[in-house]
């Protein structure tokens, strides 16, 4: 009786707290303004805050696991990266791949304009 409660009370729990990752509503799919505003701050971001950044490509926004406006992209036809915005479109953090151009001097203690 204890053990088939106890596997009744554990799959309960599963369920609760998996159906807590979704429980926001949101797709993670974003509208087209969405989508241009979060590529316009990503785009400039980079650009003011590296060195030597020829081009950028960016993928589609979607919504990281933890909620936030997500963009994977490239610089250089070269160096991955992801970052993360706010939901007033600053940055929140960026994740780059080895090789990634440094930052620039003056963006290292306080982040350029972007």
């Amino acid at each position: 009786m204890k053990k088939i409660y106890l596997s009744t009370l554990l799959l309960i729990i599963s369920i609760i707290l998996l159906g807590g990752c979704n429980a926001n509503g949101e797709s993670g799919t974003y509208d087209a303004e969405t989508t241009k505003r979060a590529k316009r701050t990503a785009e400039s971001y980079i650009e003011n805050n590296y060195i030597g950044i020829e081009s950028v490509e960016l993928n589609e926004p979607y919504q990281s696991p933890m909620g936030s406006l997500s963009i994977d992209g490239t610089v250089n036809n070269k160096y991955g990266f992801t970052i993360d915005l706010n939901k007033d479109f600053t940055v929140s953090m960026i994740g780059t791949k080895k090789g990634f151009p440094a930052m620039k001097d003056e963006c290292k203690e306080k982040d350029c304009k972007y």
